[in-house]
């Protein structure tokens, strides 16, 4: 099912604010440690939260996009980010063991170690992309796909974000995003970014940490949050997720060009939602559009929104889709 533009407003809210009844710490190898919790029913219907960034970490709001009466919800940081160790904005920090691949068998092992046979994978962003991946490998232990604002890291993707597509429709913000650049630099902005945001020297890598977690704050509302641009420039956060961040863009995340999509016939037999704002400038509509002509048998949803997952119709959307499937 396509939908041209979804009339669904926020008359479906985040369910109430909850604790955890459990959480924990896994040791997945390689010396890294996962923050891990769960939310809601321990007897309900699995579901696995899938955060962005890499390097965004979860937050208490990403518990409330499923009925905690049906839903065991899961959720984790990912490696080197949130409250996972060792934290990416450490001196020392190695990112070699810290890739999509890791990743994919980070989420199999924390299932097993719950204890969960399948899953409901749940992602957005650069979640989605990790969503997909997982999902592309061990397509028998998911039970349904709801993602948000399709992010699959194809070089045209990047550039577009990255490297002056966007700027033409956020010139100051771009502007600032440029300021640690060398003054007239005209090459690849994510290769450059990576010398800065590695350099160790503190007074080089972090203002462009700031600077690239800043950029993508200004950019992801479809009206401007000056709230969610003051925390993203808490420097520690701001710089272990631009050093992830840009780690994987500049390694294509360890994917072939177009890999996602090209490999979706794996997962086209589970059910799945595709929640997209129509203007979410980080992540542009047309990867969306390009997933669901590869995968039209899943529901897609376009909505008057940008790219973040708070915005009202794509919370509507997303615990509409999550209702969906815990009935049945």
């Amino acid at each position: 099912m396509t939908t041209e533009l979804s009339s669904t407003t926020a008359q479906t809210q985040l369910y109430p604010p909850i604790e955890p009844y459990a959480t924990g710490r896994l040791a997945v190898g390689d010396g890294h440690e996962l923050y891990w919790e769960e939310c809601g029913n321990p007897a309900g219907k699995p579901a696995v939260f899938v955060h962005g960034g890499p390097g965004g970490g979860v937050i208490p709001a990403y518990r409330r996009y499923f009925d905690p009466a049906r839903y065991r919800i899961v959720l984790f940081d990912q490696r080197g980010c949130g409250r996972s160790t060792p934290h990416a904005s450490e001196p020392d920090a190695d990112l070699s063991t810290n890739t999509t691949w890791h990743l994919v068998d980070d989420l199999e092992k924390l299932r097993e170690d719950r204890g969960i046979d399948r899953w409901q994978v749940f992602g957005g962003s650069w979640g989605s992309a990790l969503a997909l991946a997982y999902a592309e490998t061990h397509p028998d232990r998911v039970t349904e796909l709801v993602l948000r604002g399709i992010f699959t890291l194809r070089r045209s993707e990047l550039d577009w974000y990255y490297n002056g597509g966007a700027a033409n429709l956020a010139p100051a913000w771009w502007r600032s995003f440029e300021a640690p650049l060398p003054a007239g630099f005209t090459g690849d902005r994510i290769a450059e970014y990576h010398r800065l945001l590695f350099d160790a020297d503190p007074a080089v890598h972090l203002p462009a940490g700031v600077a690239w977690t800043t950029w993508e704050a200004a950019t992801s509302k479809l009206v401007f949050s000056q709230e969610l641009v003051d925390e993203f420039s808490d420097p520690t956060f701001a710089l272990a997720f631009a050093r992830i961040e840009n780690h994987y863009f500049v390694n294509a995340g360890w994917l072939a060009e177009g890999q996602l999509i090209a490999e979706v016939d794996k997962i086209r037999h589970i059910p799945g939602v595709i929640v997209q704002g129509s203007y979410d400038l980080p992540c542009p509509q047309v990867t969306a559009d390009d997933l669901h002509r590869a995968w039209p048998e899943a529901d897609y949803r376009l909505v008057l929104a940008g790219h973040s997952a708070s915005e009202p119709a794509i919370v509507a959307e997303l615990v509409a889709a999550t209702d969906r499937f815990a009935a049945g």
